[in-house]
């Protein structure tokens, strides 16, 4: 184990130790300060969204519940800080649906590729009945070890790489392309052609560098705001997967909170839904501006079908399980 995973991981269960050590932070008037992670920059969307959300947490309760961000991964990648959500060492974390999905299956349908029809019809999943339910099924999970608060945009993620423009599917063949780290992700880029590498996304930009992977592929803010436009140069806009974020509360601390406290919190999560949504459209207007000025391809994708058909076999392998949710889904 490398010396920042340990250090990490006992300062986490020192402080899953002292959650659970009473006085609960639920009692009437002891103060919390909440610690927040995300992996993306400060001023991301999703990290200005969640610091929204504390000030407002902060002032409805005059300074009793507060909330400390921890932006740029600093408390470690997806994977390591839905472990520390679950044994309470981190109470407020966002993730990406993707890396959820290994966690709580019942997510996984959103992380199908090519589900979602446009970023519209996305937010309407989010906002409505279909939405609440996938979040309720976080929170009933025994498993997970988390409360789903809310959903946050991410936009479409397509391909961008260190080698050469993919105009078409043919383009994709043999190159090593960095996923999310759950089965569904490998098989739809192996389906497409690349090799799915499964990697956290805090080493992505010094595999860009090093040739470790010859490219990824996430959003245009992620692209950009996270320096992997300086090392891959070819953005195509497959827009393959629409996957959306998830703002999540760690059940063990949640349990020690007043129904008040919980329901205060919902109602900020629900109002961060909305703002985040504002912000990203302008951050992905910026990001895509600022790609352009440094040199970076744009590619359009003319004909997207070749790729829709491609990832066929990932359908067949999953979608059944899903069926019925995808339908409604679909029906929106």
């Amino acid at each position: 184990m490398k010396r920042r995973d340990f250090i990490r991981l006992s300062a986490g269960f020192a402080t899953a130790a002292a959650i659970a050590t009473p006085p609960s932070i639920a009692s009437a008037q002891s103060k919390a300060v909440f610690k927040a992670s995300d992996v993306q920059p400060a001023g991301y969307p999703t990290v200005a969204a969640t610091e929204s959300l504390g000030k407002k947490l902060e002032a409805a309760t005059n300074g009793r519940l507060s909330l400390q961000m921890y932006p740029s991964a600093q408390l470690g990648g997806e994977k390591e800080t839905i472990e520390q959500t679950q044994i309470g060492a981190i109470q407020l974390l966002r993730v990406s649906a993707g890396a959820l999905g290994p966690i709580v299956d019942d997510i996984n349908v959103v992380n199908m590729p090519f589900l979602f029809k446009s970023i519209a019809h996305s937010e309407q999943m989010m906002d409505g009945p279909i939405g609440q339910q996938l979040l309720d099924r976080i929170t009933a999970s025994p498993s997970a070890g988390m409360v789903g608060l809310c959903w946050m945009n991410s936009g479409a993620r397509s391909i961008y790489d260190t080698k050469k423009p993919i105009h078409t599917i043919e383009d994709l063949k043999g190159l090593k392309i960095r996923v999310i780290g759950n089965p569904i992700f490998i098989d739809m880029m192996n389906a497409l052609g690349g090799n799915g590498v499964a990697m956290g996304y805090d080493q992505v930009f010094s595999a860009l560098q090093t040739g470790v992977i010859d490219g990824a592929e996430n959003n245009p803010p992620s692209y950009v705001f996270s320096n992997h436009y300086t090392a891959a140069k070819h953005y195509s806009l497959t827009e393959h997967l629409i996957i959306p974020e998830v703002l999540l509360f760690s059940k063990r601390a949640w349990n020690t909170l007043s129904p008040d406290d919980q329901n205060l919190i919902k109602k900020f999560a629900r109002e961060a839904q909305f703002e985040e949504r504002e912000r990203w459209k302008e951050y992905e207007q910026e990001a895509m501006e600022k790609a352009k000025a440094a040199g970076c391809e744009i590619i359009e994708i003319a004909d997207k079908t070749p790729f829709q058909n491609a990832v066929k076999p990932v359908w067949d392998k999953y979608g059944p399980k899903y069926q019925d949710m995808i339908k409604r889904i679909q029906a929106i």
